[in-house]
């Protein structure tokens, strides 16, 4: 029996692992299997090269709870260790076992799969356990070896019964850590971190419905069979070569990830890269809605099949965390910090690759068929504008494919877009102004003018249009875009003749006058313009530039802009003086009659408009019912 001091830099380095080496002790169970998968696959490619002269046979990993005893095993067919190599991977803590064999077997093992750590990963199970032991014994022809330490410096080592190639663990679980050792714990922390290990982990047994024997009757029941209760899926779809999988291998695999998760996802896109980096996985857009803090956090991030986390942040593009699916690299570290993962150069790659293949794969999707792309477009366009307006290089890709529809139906392109309105819908200044409705019921009546008018009105309603629209005009040459009840639909060139008044100058002088005394509101101001007489007498517009402003602030984006306070209301009110009840205000005697039916009038533009409410609303419907009496 040997015993001795474990080589470390500090007199008692225990405290710290406990204490600040991962924020979740839970961490502890996914860095042993993940150390015993190391060795299995470090075995299996000895055998493969023909340096281990041993069978490689079909190894698990096993998982055992002994809640009597308070221990957990964790045990694996891996390549095991002989004494010498316990005091070098276990004694020196700062050594890593995985980097020397990576070293040694350089050109070799770079696509094993090795997960590429060995050294301090052990070290997490004194997180949960007051002692550690380890039965090991080593393909080579050597004696098997027990070590065993209860959490300070000394250990203890000393010769082992066991026949087989592998390492057992045992961890003597700790009094405040005792949950580790229910089944329902255990269970969710294998499906939580070790899901897709690529080698078959077995906790427990299952039973199995066998086929009934021929002659069984119908009411007989089944026979069934005990059988290891493998909890991962080794071989998942991402790691396998797209030419490989179908159309269902995919919904299969999503339905895999998310049990829960009833719809079937628009499409998928398959990530394998190998240069400059190695990245492999599948992503899937979901059918989303406008609220974006519920889709977030639903990608999972794993390295060599090993669970890492799921708020992906930094690694994936910010307007891609919406999405679903896995994304595996050997490039990102287990255990990182943000601000890590945001100075990275390999990560910084990654991100704009992923940005890239999205692009692409929308893009193909539009040309190859653009009527399903269009059928699609609501349930995916909150992640494509997202994109638009916060990666520029994903902007520039998406003017091929970002769409933009039609209160009736019809979906263009920006530049298809662009040249149907050029010559029916510009300002004095030549600037084409591109109509939209945020509400199609809200706005109806604007939009309906508008239509009448011969004018294009998009649908634009997503929580972001707003800022997506300021970027589209400061990237597009003369153009802008104008809300449907906004002053700029006053300011478009007609191409038909121009409405000529009915009434006079001094009339128009008149009216203006008796509508300013009438209308205490001072957030209106009064235009009088020449339309159709079948157009509405009053019209409330509001300055697109205001309205903005407003939206800005009311979602977080404008507070305390430039210094200002909360921006004022600010409207216009339209008064078409072709309409012949605006001839009967003027006609009207009674001054009271009057402003009766001026503020009638105004209550009918406000309800249009949406800003008629509380005591003012009360006040019109009582107004509206003795006016009917």
């Amino acid at each position: 029996m040997a015993t001795g001091k474990i080589n470390v830099s500090v007199d008692n380095i225990f405290p710290l692992i406990k204490k600040f080496l991962y924020s979740d002790h839970e961490i502890f169970l996914r860095e042993l299997i993940s150390n015993a998968t190391d060795a299995t696959l470090k075995m299996k490619h000895l055998t493969t090269i023909g340096e281990a002269k041993v069978e490689y046979g079909n190894p698990i990993i096993e998982i055992k709870v002994d809640k009597e005893g308070k221990k957990l095993h964790i045990i694996d067919q891996g390549l095991g260790m002989t004494e010498e190599e316990v005091k070098k991977y276990i004694n020196e803590v700062a050594f890593s076992g995985a980097e020397e064999f990576l070293n040694k077997y350089e050109d070799s093992a770079k696509d094993s799969g090795i997960i590429g750590h060995f050294g301090l990963g052990f070290y997490s199970a004194f997180m949960v356990a007051h002692k550690v032991e380890i039965i090991t014994k080593s393909y080579k022809d050597e004696p098997a070896v027990q070590w065993s330490c209860d959490g300070s410096p000394e250990f203890i080592m000393e010769p082992a019964e066991k026949d087989t190639r592998g390492t057992e663990i045992i961890l003597h679980i700790a009094d405040d850590s005792t949950e580790f050792l229910e089944d329902g714990k255990i269970n969710s922390l294998l499906s939580k971190y070790n899901k897709f290990m690529p080698i078959p982990i077995k906790f427990g047994m299952k039973t199995e419905t066998l086929p009934k024997p021929e002659g069984a009757k119908e009411e007989d029941p089944a026979p069934t069979k005990e059988v290891d209760n493998i909890i991962n899926n080794p071989n998942p779809a991402w790691t396998k070569q797209p030419a490989d999988l179908k159309p269902e291998d995919y919904k299969s695999f999503y339905r895999e990830l998310y049990p829960m998760q009833f719809e079937e996802p628009l499409f998928h896109i398959h990530l394998n890269v190998d240069y400059p980096f190695n990245l492999t996985g599948i992503l899937y857009f979901p059918k989303l809605s406008n609220d974006l803090n519920q889709q977030k956090d639903r990608i999972q991030l794993y390295q060599n099949q090993v669970f890492v986390t799921d708020n992906v942040e930094g690694i994936v593009p910010e307007f891609l965390t919406m999405l679903r699916g896995v994304i595996d690299s050997p490039d990102i570290p287990l255990n990182v910090s943000r601000s890590y993962l945001q100075a990275d150069g390999a990560v910084k790659k990654i991100s704009s690759y992923i940005t890239r293949k999205v692009a692409d794969k929308m893009n193909s999707l539009f040309k190859n068929n653009r009527e399903e792309f269009e059928a699609k477009w609501n349930d995916i366009k909150i992640v494509i504008e997202y994109g638009m307006l916060s990666e520029d290089k994903f902007f520039d890709k998406a003017d091929k494919f970002a769409l933009y529809p039609t209160v009736d139906g019809s979906y263009f392109t920006f530049g298809e877009l662009q040249e149907k309105i050029k010559d029916t819908q510009t300002d004095k200044d030549g600037k084409t102004v591109i109509l939209y409705a945020s509400d199609k019921e809200a706005q109806h009546s604007y939009i309906e003018t508008a239509k009448a008018k011969g004018y294009e009105v998009l649908l634009l309603d997503s929580p972001i249009i707003g800022h997506l629209m300021q970027k589209l005009e400061s990237s597009k040459e003369n153009i802008s875009f104008a809300r449907v009840d906004a002053d700029h639909i006053d300011k478009l060139i007609q191409k038909e003749e121009t409405q000529i008044s009915k009434l006079s100058d001094e009339e128009k002088e008149t009216l203006k006058k008796e509508l300013e005394e009438a209308i205490t509101d001072k957030s209106f101001t009064v235009q009088l313009e020449a339309m159709d007489s079948d157009a509405s007498p009053f019209t409330i517009t509001e300055p697109e530039f205001m309205r903005r402003m407003k939206e800005m602030q009311q979602t977080g984006g404008g507070g305390g802009m430039f210094g200002m306070g909360s921006m004022p209301d600010m409207y216009n009110l339209i008064v078409n003086t072709n309409h012949p009840l605006v001839s009967e205000f003027l006609n009207t005697k009674t001054a009271k009659k009057k402003e009766r039916l001026i503020n009638q009038s105004l209550d009918l533009a406000k309800l249009s408009k949406g800003l008629l409410k509380g005591k003012a609303l009360t006040e019109f419907i009582k107004r509206s019912y003795e006016m009917v009496k």
